[in-house]
C-alpha cells in the first residue's frame, strides 16, 4: 500500500466524509475530517466560525487543519473543505497526497446541505451558492486531482474505484 495520504475535495455535500469513512476503513486508516478538525481545535462548527470570525478566517483555518492532517503518520484519508481550493498554500501541500475530486451538480449538493447545520450556508439560495463557489474553485480541485469521481454515484461505488485507483497508481 501506499504511504501517502488520500484527500477527498469538491464542495460542500459532495460525500467527502462519508466515502473517506468508507475508502479509510477499506485500508484500516484514520479519517481526518476539516469539520471535525475545526470544532475539536476551536470549538465551533464551520458554520458558526463564518458567522462569528468570517468567511476569510474559516477559510485560512481549513487550510491549516489540513496542512496539518498531511504531516500526520502514519498518511490518513482526509476530507478537506472545499474553500482549501482557492489557497495555493493547502493545493501546494497537497502534491505530496493522493488527491480524489468528487464533482457533483450543485443543485443535488445543495439538498444534502439540507440535513447539516454544521455548513456554513453564505447565501439563501445553496445551489446559486454552490453554482459560483463550483465556478471559481473548479480550477484549483482540477489542479491537484488524481482522480475525478462522479459523487452523484453510491458512496460505495465511489469508494471502490478510489481503492482501485490508488493501489493502482501505486
Amino acid at each position: 500500500m501506499r504511504e501517502i495520504p488520500i484527500v477527498f475535495v469538491g464542495l460542500m455535500g459532495a460525500g467527502k466524509s462519508t466515502v473517506g469513512r468508507l475508502v479509510a476503513a477499506a485500508l484500516g486508516r484514520e479519517i481526518r475530517d476539516s469539520d471535525d478538525d475545526l470544532a475539536a481545535r476551536y470549538g465551533h462548527t464551520a458554520a458558526e466560525l463564518a458567522a462569528t470570525v468570517g468567511p476569510e478566517v474559516l477559510h485560512e483555518r481549513e487550510s491549516l487543519v489540513l496542512r496539518e492532517a498531511l504531516t500526520r503518520r502514519p498518511p490518513q484519508v482526509i476530507g478537506a473543505a472545499a474553500s482549501i481550493a482557492e489557497d495555493p498554500a493547502a493545493l501546494a501541500a497537497l502534491a505530496a497526497a493522493f488527491v480524489v475530486f468528487l464533482d457533483g451538480p450543485p443543485e443535488l449538493l445543495a439538498r444534502r446541505m439540507l440535513s447539516s447545520a454544521h455548513r456554513p450556508h453564505f447565501q439563501p439560495d445553496l445551489a446559486k451558492m454552490l453554482t459560483e463557489q463550483r465556478a471559481r474553485r473548479l480550477p484549483g480541485f482540477q489542479a491537484v486531482a488524481d482522480l475525478t469521481v462522479d459523487a452523484t454515484r453510491p458512496p460505495e461505488e465511489i469508494a471502490a474505484e478510489v481503492l482501485a485507483a490508488f493501489g493502482a497508481a501505486g
